[in-house]
């Protein structure tokens, strides 16, 4: 690659959190006395080959994070921008704030707040040589194929399987093909959207629990596993 690359993050936390069923958006819920997004930012700030974070989030949230981007002194987020009424919306919405630099978009979920700097820099470190990249994981259980009425019809390999992470990241061109493609389509997920174009992102495994707060039961799981970080680290 002849220019320097230029990785702009995307967090994309602008859900309305209803699995949750809480009265704050579960980018704010306290994890051992910090807020979740926290340790996201926190792990995006410490990766060494994001140059930018972008926040995509609710605008009444705006001011809340970022007084925790004050508070935290979290240099590398340059702008806050409200979420659209699709995820491929918000994440166009957050790429518009990108730095003109910018030759690889990572995109990520809000309330993934388990992910590293470690895994960060690995999955960008692919996706600047293959040009799309994403963490992910092997499916433990078995996964049964149906059909409308709810009865099994098949059941794949689970050997094929993966599960799909984040941060996604892809070349700027690429990401913006698939963009361009994207609209009115209803993608929930980056890697489908560029594969609708013919591009099929490398699966990078994790080195560390990578999961996503969507219900209550979530809460004390990350925290435990935050915690043993924290003693690991004194």
């Amino acid at each position: 690659m002849s220019e320097k690359p230029f990785v702009t993050a995307v967090i994309v936390a602008a859900g309305n959190s209803t699995r949750m069923s809480c009265y704050v958006s579960k980018q704010l819920i306290p994890l051992l006395g910090k807020p979740a997004i926290y340790y996201t930012l926190k792990a995006f700030e410490e990766a060494s080959i994001v140059d930018e974070v972008i926040i995509v989030c609710r605008k009444v949230d705006t001011d809340e994070l970022k007084e925790i981007v004050s508070e935290y002194k979290f240099e590398k987020v340059k702008a806050f921008t409200p979420g659209g009424s699709e995820r491929s919306d918000s994440v166009r919405n957050g790429i518009a704030c990108a730095d003109e630099k910018a030759t690889h978009f990572a995109i990520h979920d809000g309330a993934r707040v388990l992910i590293t700097a470690h895994d960060i820099n690995k999955v960008i470190s692919e996706a600047l040589v293959s040009g799309a990249a994403t963490l992910g994981s092997p499916v433990t259980d078995t996964v049964k194929i149906v059909d409308k009425s709810g009865t099994i019809v098949s059941t794949p390999d689970r050997a094929s399987l993966m599960a799909v992470q984040t941060p996604q990241v892809f070349e700027r061109n690429i990401y913006l093909k698939a963009l361009e493609n994207s609209q009115g389509k209803g993608f929930t997920d980056d890697c489908a959207m560029v594969e609708e174009i013919g591009v099929y992102p490398k699966i990078i495994m994790g080195d560390h629990p990578n999961l996503k707060l969507t219900t209550q039961t979530d809460i004390p799981m990350a925290e435990t596993i935050l915690k043993k970080r924290q003693e690991h680290e004194i």
